[in-house]
């Protein structure tokens, strides 16, 4: 059985409960940690499945492991390898497949609801709640590629996410766990700063802590759906 190889981008946002879910499911993989001086493989072929995670920085930023990243998700999708990219990670689909990556109509920062589209492919991977409320925390969005669906909005970003071939972009932090949205919650930017209470997208750390309460265990079972319908794929 091929691993799947998870790209991280920066050492604080690792795989959480994407990497437990795994574990627990026997399926074996690797983690690349930029940060840490791991590169990103050249090619796609030693592996069963692609999940991208998220960071700081721009899908545009002249950054050599962001093209490396874009490089094996052109690939991995020509291959029909499933590939699966959160937050940082769609945008890096979308870019990949030639969409235009831009400041958000809003940001996003904190527990949002999305809207699911009323159709069958948007309930194959997001089941039947048409409104859940999901962890988000970006300031950047994707634009959809050629031939892609979108199963997911919200009013503040239009695209949450979007399928197109074996692949499933995600603007928002599905593989966020409890101890991830701790150490967020209380990890505010000046730029966080500066958008709280000029966005209502835009949450305080206390509303976070509270929305992880009362949204963490539906999110997580929004999880274990999205990611066995992408394993099962890769399987």
């Amino acid at each position: 059985m091929k691993p799947v190889l998870i790209l991280q981008h920066l050492g604080a946002d690792g795989p959480a409960f994407l990497a437990t879910w795994l574990r627990r499911r026997g399926r074996p993989f690797e983690l690349r940690n930029n940060e840490a001086g791991q590169e990103f493989p050249e090619s796609p072929g030693a592996y069963g499945a692609i999940a991208l995670l998220g960071g700081e920085m721009s899908a545009n930023d002249d950054l050599p492991a962001l093209r490396r990243a874009e490089a094996l998700i052109r690939a991995a999708l020509a291959a029909g390898l499933p590939v699966i990219g959160h937050c940082l990670g769609g945008q890096l689909i979308a870019r990949a497949l030639g969409a235009r990556i831009g400041a958000s109509p809003a940001p996003e920062v904190g527990w949002l609801p999305i809207e699911v589209a009323d159709s069958a492919p948007a309930r194959a991977w997001f089941g039947s709640a048409p409104r859940p409320c999901v962890f988000q925390w970006h300031y950047e969005a994707f634009d959809l590629p050629p031939g892609a669906e979108l199963p997911a909005a919200s009013p503040a970003c239009p695209h949450q996410a979007f399928a197109v071939g074996s692949g499933l972009a995600l603007q928002f932090h599905l593989e966020a766990d409890a101890e991830k949205l701790g150490r967020w919650s209380g990890d505010r930017t000046p730029r966080d700063l500066d958008a709280l209470g000029r966005y209502p997208s835009v949450q305080s750390a206390g509303a976070m802590c509270a929305g992880t309460a009362a949204h963490l265990e539906a999110q997580t079972a929004l999880a274990e759906r999205i990611y066995g319908r992408w394993l099962q794929a890769a399987a």
